[in-house]
């Protein structure tokens, strides 16, 4: 008994055309199955293996976020009801934990910021501060700057670096205005909620995080 081939592209990748079966290619060219390496007929099946699982554990941890943010909000909404106060400081930030504290989740939100013109005029007067200093003078700061503001990509800004400039007490007038630039070129445009979970064997032990960011698992 022949095998019974359906018409169109099936899940495989092979397109099948009047009888003949087909695999598009990146330019949209339909090409013989016959034609097509085998190596190539692997790796597209291999591809498709692995993206049929990350499609379902990216639906599975979406909906475990939602469940997780349900109740989170669930409990919080009880405690409000009960005591008309909430977990956690003006932020938002809040933990809870297991009665033998050795399970908590934490929920951190962090500050989603933008720099406006002033940045700029920051960067001219850190670039005269530097070109005026003396050679071999201060090279951790201009390595600091050089990082902050990560020349080699036009406009690019590296935000953990750049708040540590403000932390150098350095005395040059133009330096301060420069702080003072970057200080007035800070917007804050919103706000991410990032879930944590931790674990311990004894209250007297370290935290273990739970992971779920694939790449650190």
């Amino acid at each position: 008994m022949e095998a019974v081939i359906l018409e169109g592209k099936r899940p495989d990748g092979v397109e099948v055309i009047n009888g003949r079966q087909f695999m598009e290619d990146a330019k949209g060219n339909l090409v013989p199955l016959g034609n097509v390496k085998p190596e190539d007929k692997l790796q597209d099946e291999m591809v498709r293996k692995v993206m049929e699982f990350a499609r379902d554990l990216s639906a599975q941890i979406a909906r475990f976020r939602g469940h997780t943010v349900a109740d989170l909000g669930s409990f919080d909404a009880l405690l409000a009801q009960q005591y008309g106060g909430k977990i956690g400081g003006a932020k938002g930030n809040r933990t809870y934990q297991t009665f033998d504290a050795c399970m908590k989740v934490v929920v951190q939100v962090s500050d989603l910021i933008s720099f406006g013109p002033q940045l700029q005029i920051a960067k001219g007067l850190i670039d005269e501060c530097i070109i005026d200093w003396s050679e071999g003078s201060r090279d951790e700061i201009r390595a600091l700057v050089m990082r902050a503001f990560n020349t080699e990509k036009e406009g690019q800004i590296n935000k953990s670096d750049l708040f540590m400039l403000l932390r150098l007490d350095i005395d040059d007038e133009r330096w301060t205005r420069a702080m003072e630039a970057i200080r007035s070129s800070i917007t804050v445009t919103g706000s991410k909620e990032y879930v944590r979970f931790y674990e311990r064997a004894t209250p007297k032990d370290e935290w273990h995080a739970v992971t779920i960011d694939l790449a650190k698992v």
